[in-house]
């Protein structure tokens, strides 16, 4: 029985841990199998193979795309990525420009309200330059200017969905992120889906959309959902077959989430898909 983890973030994206960090608190917590699945791009995923290999733990190259439908927000999960592929390379590069237009308009929308914050600062707070510019990195920039009393603060109160700095300039939509993960992945994987501000019906709706785009499986094991939720999510991956994956959504050492938790065992359908060995 394989314990596992397919859902963290490193400081490549919006995490505080690094590669070796994250490897090493799985180690430690008794995580057999562990994929990094940082938002729009896959720049710690050869670190982390490294890091894995040296604990004798298995991975794959992960991601996490925020896709938008309409004005939802739509995270979907990719699992064994070739990022050699040219219709990758295409879509991290798009990710990547994307990611400097959305920023514009957010600092932008933000010099409006009177807060002021520049590009080198929010680049500042990036680990990598070749990582797409995420909105908790102009968080991050925003608190350390006194505009909150932390990155968090600042993000609900200027960069969250509804908030007047909001931007989903650029975005891609759940059926491009689809696409272009089976184009190019194993696994695709509908993450959180109890956070979606969708009710039943619509998420149902959704899955059935993305279905014959790739999207073949749900994660239905995730930190965030109750024990009734990840039993209904289950149901819903049997009814359409779906696989089920599961993941803490780690983003730092403290905190209410936290690597290997809740525990996760890959049935034999995700190992033979994700090639496991």
């Amino acid at each position: 029985m394989i314990c596992a983890d397919m859902h963290v973030h490193t400081y490549y994206s919006d995490g505080a841990l690094s590669p070796e960090g994250v490897a090493r608190i799985a180690k430690n917590n008794g995580v057999d199998f562990l994929v990094v699945t940082d938002h729009d791009n896959t720049n710690a995923s050869e670190e982390v193979l490294l890091q894995c290999k040296k604990r004798g733990i298995k991975s794959v190259k992960g991601i996490e795309i925020s896709a938008y439908d309409g004005d939802v927000k739509v995270h979907i999960l990719g699992y064994g990525i070739n990022t050699d592929l040219p219709v990758y390379k295409k879509f991290f590069n798009g990710c990547y420009i994307g990611s400097y237009e959305r920023t514009e308009d957010i600092l932008n929308k933000l010099k409006a309200l009177g807060v002021e914050i520049t590009l080198s600062e929010v680049l500042a707070e990036r680990k990598c330059n070749l990582s797409p510019v995420h909105a908790m990195y102009i968080a991050s920039a925003g608190a350390k200017k006194g505009y909150a009393s932390s990155a968090v603060a600042f993000y609900l109160k200027y960069l969250n969905y509804g908030c007047a700095a909001f931007s989903n300039i650029a975005r891609p939509s759940p059926e491009d992120a689809a696409q272009v993960i089976r184009s190019c992945g194993l696994v695709c994987s509908l993450a959180h889906p109890g956070r979606l501000s969708l009710d039943d019906e619509q998420k149902i709706r959704l899955i059935k959309r993305l279905i014959p785009y790739g999207l073949n499986g749900i994660e239905g094991v995730y930190s965030g959902h109750t024990i009734v939720e990840t039993a209904y999510y289950k149901e819903i991956a049997q009814r359409y077959d779906l696989l089920v994956t599961g993941g803490s959504d780690t983003h730092a050492a403290t905190g209410n989430r936290k690597i290997g938790s809740p525990i996760f065992c890959p049935d034999l359908r995700l190992i033979e898909a994700l090639k496991i060995n």
